[in-house]
């Protein structure tokens, strides 16, 4: 690869959390070690030793005082302009991991920005009116809102232009890229990482009288955990949630005996818990979906909402099944058509469909779009 003649550069949004965007940039962290990470916002704590060692260069919203930091959406009017003053001057080629904001990189002209958009801005395009009806109904707080998202929107579709080539981590995502920006890209799946090589020996050993039902899932609103857990509060069978977010508290608070919600867990702890689900439970409507293929990288079957990316992992019937929308009851019933249908699965086949998904079968497509891209400058 023509990467050690390539000054490079990387670009997340926020390290302040860990999820399937952060997995993906530790893979780009390990395809280029020398690159420095720039991001709006880094938590140490959070990251729990992950990037350690790497150069991170924050920006000047890391300097507000940790109260603000935390709370996010009180800096909204300042994040447009953050990742604009990033000084990218000495970089050949930067690979922004995008979900909002650092698509938005000012580079100079003969520098390459690729950006791997995990999702056009959700709560400004099609979660608006979601994200509009959870700031209150006072009719001064309403506007005010209003007003920023259409500010943001418009700032997000300029934004969008800037990069020379655009990445989408599905099909999923790609429609999206086109109808809110107009611009095509090329799917490149993202990757599942340890999962796959350090559980596929185990995959056979697994016992499959364990008998709980898993969520592994950052605890915001969007991944709908709730409804998840309302549906299993009235079935009564167990269901184990392990996550942590702004929902960890509420979701304490309604689970009943049957529902255990754990928090954080490493991901040893974690890779153990799949290896013994029954099924993975997946409600929110995602631009891919990072945690269930994990989950069948351990021949544990998916029972998912039928919309979003996920729909380009999981074989209906074979390795999972779907409902409607996030509701508890249509999650109910789909949990008893999973149990139906249980004597039909077949692990290995489950595993072999996680495989599309591997480290490896990443880093070879974008080491092959990259030097494709960088032969044509």
């Amino acid at each position: 690869m023509k990467k050690n003649n390539l000054k490079v550069a990387l670009v997340h949004d926020f390290l302040v959390d860990f999820g399937g965007a952060e997995r993906v940039l530790e893979v780009l962290c390990e395809m280029f070690p020398e690159a420095p990470i720039y991001t709006l916002l880094y938590d140490k704590k959070k990251m729990r030793g992950r990037f350690a060692g790497k150069t991170i260069r924050t920006s000047f919203l890391q300097k507000f005082p940790a109260f603000l930091r935390r709370r996010k959406k009180w800096l909204l009017p300042l994040m447009p302009v953050a990742p604009e003053v990033f000084d990218l001057r000495d970089f050949d080629l930067v690979l922004s991991s995008s979900g909002a904001w650092s698509k938005g990189i000012v580079t100079r002209l003969n520098t390459i920005h690729i950006s791997y958009i995990h999702s056009p801005m959700r709560f400004v395009w099609d979660a608006n009116g979601e994200y509009l009806h959870q700031q209150g109904r006072g009719v001064a707080i309403r506007l005010c809102a209003r007003w920023l998202m259409n500010y943001i929107r418009v700032w997000d579709k300029v934004a969008a232009d800037r990069p020379d080539f655009l990445l989408a981590n599905s099909k999923y995502t790609q429609r999206r890229i086109k109808k809110y920006y107009g611009r095509e890209s090329t799917v490149i799946y993202p990757p599942v990482g340890g999962y796959l090589e350090s559980q596929n020996d185990k995959v056979s050993n697994v016992k499959t009288d364990s008998g709980y039902f898993l969520v592994v899932s950052r605890l915001s609103p969007y991944k709908k955990v709730d409804a998840v857990v309302e549906a299993f509060n009235r079935l009564g069978l167990p269901l184990i949630v392990i996550g942590e977010g702004q929902q960890e508290g509420y979701l304490r608070s309604i689970a009943k005996e049957n529902v255990k919600i754990l928090g954080y867990r490493s991901d040893k702890e974690t890779a153990g818990y799949y290896a013994g689900a029954r099924a993975f439970v997946f409600a929110g409507v995602d631009d891919f979906g990072i945690a269930p293929v994990e989950a069948m990288a351990c021949g544990v079957p998916v029972l998912a909402i039928r919309r979003g990316g996920i729909k380009e992992i999981v074989t209906e019937g074979k390795t999972g099944e779907f409902f409607d929308d996030a509701e508890p009851g249509l999650i109910m019933d789909g949990v008893r058509s999973l149990i139906e249908n249980e004597k039909n699965y077949d692990k290995k086949a489950i595993v072999d469909r996680a495989k599309d998904f591997s480290k490896e079968i990443f880093m070879a497509k974008m080491e092959e779009y990259i030097n494709k891209i960088t032969n044509l400058q």
